[in-house]
């Protein structure tokens, strides 16, 4: 027989929260680094690497605005350990962008990139789902700039920091590699149900070497 699961366990499950988290009432905010600012004149989505044709695709903040929206209903699970659930995010799906700039057959994960160099490496088919965005509203609202404006990924089954705000694009790639916290000991998968948190958890085939 198994170990009898302890109190927090059994009100996570109740909950609908993976273990260890907790349910919050607010969002707080959480990042690293400054708050960029947004240059409208300036800024661009570029879709690059091992692409289907071999050429990258680029929309300016209009032409990106102009893509079909989506809405998707999804938790937030931070690895701080705190969650929200239920939010409404609006945005274009990812599934949009592979669809407008398809990736080449070998492709196996996408490097997700930010604002000052940050980045986030996700396995194609989490980047795929049918509820992973890139939001620019929550609740019908624009996303403030602490929140992520003009574009965050949301990628509800990993935790947070698989999404990252402020997205400035998305590279395509035939073999996995690290991203920003990915190389600083956070697991390269980041499953909030598994409680995938630091790289000292990961099994065989979870990730590059560190």
């Amino acid at each position: 027989m198994g170990q009898p699961e302890s109190r927090e366990e059994r009100e996570s499950a109740q909950s609908g929260l993976p273990p260890g988290q907790r349910l919050q009432r607010g969002w707080p905010v959480t990042h690293y680094g400054p708050v960029p600012k947004f240059k409208p004149d300036r800024w661009e989505f570029r879709v690059f690497g091992a692409t289907a044709d071999g050429d990258k695709r680029c929309w300016n903040h209009e032409e990106f605005s102009a893509l079909p929206f989506s809405t998707v209903v999804a938790d937030l699970h931070c690895v701080t350990k705190f969650s929200m659930l239920g939010a409404e995010w609006g945005g274009v799906l990812a599934r949009t962008i592979l669809e407008l700039a398809p990736p080449a057959p070998a492709v196996t994960h996408v490097m997700v990139w930010a604002e000052y160099g940050y980045s986030a490496n996700i396995r194609l088919a989490d980047f795929a789902s049918e509820r992973s965005v890139f939001a620019t509203h929550k609740g019908g609202e624009l996303l403030t700039a602490e929140h992520g404006f003009p574009l965050r990924l949301v990628v509800p089954h990993l935790y947070a920091w698989k999404g990252p705000k402020w997205v400035r694009g998305v590279e395509y790639m035939t073999a996995d590699r690290r991203g920003f916290w990915e190389e600083r000991g956070y697991h390269n998968i980041g499953d909030p149900w598994g409680e995938q948190r630091y790289s000292y958890q990961e099994g065989p085939g979870d990730g590059p070497e560190l």
